[in-house]
C-alpha cells in the first residue's frame, strides 16, 4: 500500500490566512521528505475554513521545494469555470511539475461556491462531463477549434494563424494527458460508475463509513466489467482521518478534545451536511439512524487513532472491510498543535506503513 496526503484543507476560520498557507506548505514539504507518494489539495472559493482558491497555483509554489511527491487536485470543480481555462492551466502545471500531476476533477461540493457561480440548481454532473470532454478535445486536437456544446462553446477559427502560433492551446507534458481521478462521497456513487466507465482512478472520501467506501468499489468494479476491463484496486485511493501518537491515551485525548482540530473538522462538515439534508449518507454503519448522527459521533467513528501498533491494526481491519485498495490518503487536519501533527505524520510514514506493508501482499489487485 502506498501513502498519500489529502488536504481540503480545513482550518479554524479565524486563523490568519498567511499562517494557514504557511502551515499547508510546511505539511506538504514534510510529506515529501517522509516519502509520501502524493499530495492532494482541494479547491474552495467561499470558505474561510477551506481557503485555497486555486490548488494549481498553491501547488506550483511547491514544485521546486519538493523532490518526488506527485500533486493532485482534489478536485477541480469543473462546473464553475470555462473548460478552456482548465485546459490551459492544467497543461501548464503538468509542464512545470514535469509530469508530477494527477488531475482530480468533480462537480464541486461546497454550496456557497455553487451560489457564487450560479450553479446551485444546475445539472453539475452533466456540466462536469461536458467540461472534461471539452478539455480532452482541446488537448487532443489542433486549431481551428469550433466546439459547440450545451453549457460552453469554444471557437478559434478566424484567428487561427499557424505561422504566428495563434490559436494553439498548450498540450500537457504527460501523453496523452495527466491521469484523471474522480472523488466520491455518496454510497453506490454514480461518480464511481462514471470513473469506471471512463477508466479513470477512483478516490473515496475520509468522512464516510466503511460500508459506503466498500460500495464505491463494487460500483466501480461492476462498471469496469461492463466495458470488458479488469478493475485494478491498486488504482483506488481511500482517504482516512488518522492520528498517531506515542500512546493510545494521548491519541484519544487529542482527537476527542472538544476544542481540537479533529472535532472542528467534523463539526464543520456536520453542519454542512445537516443544512444540505445529506446526513443519511454519512452514518457510520449501514442502517444507523441519520437523526442520531452527531459531529462527536463522526469523530469517534471515522478517526483512526492510537499508537503506531493500534493504528496499524485499525487500518488493516479497515482495509479488509472495504476489500483492499492501493493508496491510503492520510487526511490533513488543522495544525492546532504543530509538533503533534508533524509527529503523527512521521509515525505514520516510519512505523505504521512499514508494519502494514509487512502484512499486506505485494500485489493489491486481487
Amino acid at each position: 500500500m502506498k501513502l498519500g496526503y489529502f488536504m481540503m484543507p480545513l482550518h479554524d476560520p479565524t486563523k490568519d490566512y498567511h499562517q494557514a498557507l504557511a502551515e499547508d506548505t510546511e505539511a506538504i514539504i514534510l510529506a515529501d521528505q517522509l516519502g509520501f507518494e502524493e499530495a492532494w489539495v482541494g479547491e474552495h472559493f467561499t470558505s474561510a475554513a477551506e481557503p485555497i482558491t486555486s490548488p494549481l497555483l498553491f501547488m506550483a509554489t511547491l514544485i521546486a521545494r519538493t523532490q518526488r511527491i506527485k500533486f493532485g487536485t482534489g478536485v477541480l470543480c469543473l462546473p464553475q469555470y470555462h473548460p478552456a481555462v482548465v485546459a490551459g492551466y492544467a497543461a501548464m502545471f503538468d509542464h512545470l511539475s514535469e509530469g508530477r500531476f494527477i488531475m482530480g476533477i468533480g462537480p464541486g461540493g461546497l454550496p456557497s461556491d455553487f451560489e457564487l457561480f450560479g450553479v446551485m440548481d444546475a445539472d453539475r454532473n452533466a456540466m462536469m462531463v461536458e467540461s472534461i470532454d471539452m478539455i480532452l478535445k482541446i488537448w487532443e486536437t489542433e486549431p481551428p477549434y469550433n466546439i459547440t456544446n450545451t453549457f460552453w462553446n469554444a471557437r478559434v477559427e478566424d484567428w487561427a494563424v499557424d505561422k504566428l502560433g495563434l490559436g494553439r492551446m498548450v498540450k500537457p507534458f504527460q501523453k496523452p494527458h495527466p491521469p484523471i481521478a474522480l472523488s466520491a462521497l455518496s454510497p453506490n456513487s454514480g461518480t464511481m460508475r462514471f470513473a469506471g466507465k471512463r477508466n479513470w482512478d477512483p478516490i473515496s472520501a475520509n468522512f464516510i463509513g466503511a460500508w459506503s467506501v466498500a460500495s464505491h468499489w463494487r460500483v466501480y468494479d461492476d462498471e469496469c466489467r461492463l466495458h470488458n476491463r479488469v478493475a485494478e484496486n491498486s488504482r483506488w485511493r481511500v482517504a482516512r482521518s488518522i492520528f498517531v501518537a506515542e500512546s493510545n491515551e494521548e491519541a484519544e485525548n487529542f482527537v476527542m478534545n472538544p476544542g481540537g482540530s479533529f472535532m472542528h473538522y467534523y463539526e464543520y462538515l456536520f453542519d454542512i451536511f445537516e443544512r444540505s439534508d445529506l446526513k443519511p449518507a454519512f452514518v457510520a454503519k449501514l442502517g444507523d439512524d441519520a437523526n442520531e448522527l452527531t459531529a462527536n459521533g463522526m469523530v469517534d467513528s471515522f478517526v483512526i487513532r492510537g499508537d503506531a501498533q493500534t493504528v496499524t491494526n485499525q487500518l488493516l481491519e479497515f482495509h479488509n472491510q472495504v476489500g483492499g485498495f492501493g493508496t491510503l490518503l492520510m487526511t490533513a487536519h488543522d495544525w492546532t498543535d504543530k509538533a503533534r501533527m508533524r509527529q503523527s505524520m512521521e509515525l505514520m510514514a516510519t512505523e505504521v506503513m512499514p508494519s502494514i506493508n509487512k502484512v499486506l501482499p505485494t500485489s493489491n489487485t486481487d
